[in-house]
């Protein structure tokens, strides 16, 4: 699964990333988590844009956004027959902009955070669908999910599954639904690391660059990107 993650990366490199217009409200975040607003790429009037949405998905069908909590994730193997998720992987896809992630393993009793990220700290795209909700009142929620795959082998030993991180070159197909299945598979790009770090990020509060740093006895971290400057 996708409980946590990140996206410091300047606005511009996201732009140039994923050939995206917008996102002048973007600033660093280092701990992203369930129910907060976060950036992800779709396509728009005027062609790709960087857009803020609700993280858990909520049906247009759902009584209420109490669902959104159980809906962070979609399994890439059900995602196109389960009733919550298939209308939107079907004709609402979007590209969720990361720049790393974390996982948990139970070490020694206790709960250790690892982040996974590229090793040169680029941004990348979880795969992603979105959904439009409309509250009793009339006002109206975007939200998004993130698809999640069998863990690469390299990423196993910390956690079983992990988010669906997409090849620049399916960005395209992925966001027309012409790519399917076959792009919903584990990255297995060697230029991904992982390393421990404090267990702060647990704590949802905790959204600044120590959520980064790696523990003493953890390998160095990818090299961190500029902060994102506010447009």
């Amino acid at each position: 699964m996708c409980g946590r993650y990140s996206l410091t990366s300047p606005l511009e490199s996201v732009r140039e990333t994923f050939g995206a217009i917008g996102g002048g409200n973007l600033a660093a975040r280092y701990n992203i988590a369930p129910t907060q607003f976060a950036a992800v790429v779709r396509p728009g009037a005027g062609g790709r844009e960087i857009v803020m949405l609700r993280w858990g998905l909520v049906p247009s069908w759902a009584k209420s956004v109490d669902i959104a909590h159980k809906m962070i994730n979609a399994r890439s193997e059900t995602v196109a027959e389960k009733p919550s998720f298939r209308a939107a992987y079907r004709a609402r896809r979007c590209l969720v902009a990361a720049d790393g992630f974390y996982e948990w393993k139970t070490e020694a009793g206790v709960k250790q955070p690892y982040r996974i990220a590229y090793a040169d700290g680029r941004p990348f795209a979880f795969a992603g669908i979105w959904e439009q909700w409309q509250a009793p009142d009339g006002d109206e929620l975007e939200t998004f999910a993130i698809l999640t795959t069998e863990a690469s082998p390299t990423l196993q030993p910390i956690h079983h599954r992990m988010p669906v991180i997409l090849d620049p070159d399916v960005y395209i197909p992925w966001l027309a639904g012409a790519a399917g299945a076959e792009v919903l598979v584990a990255n297995a790009d060697p230029g991904i690391v992982s390393f421990k770090v404090d267990r702060r990020v647990n704590n949802v509060r905790n959204d600044d660059p120590a959520c980064l740093a790696p523990l003493a006895d953890a390998p160095p971290a990818p090299k961190p990107p500029e902060q994102m400057q506010l447009l």
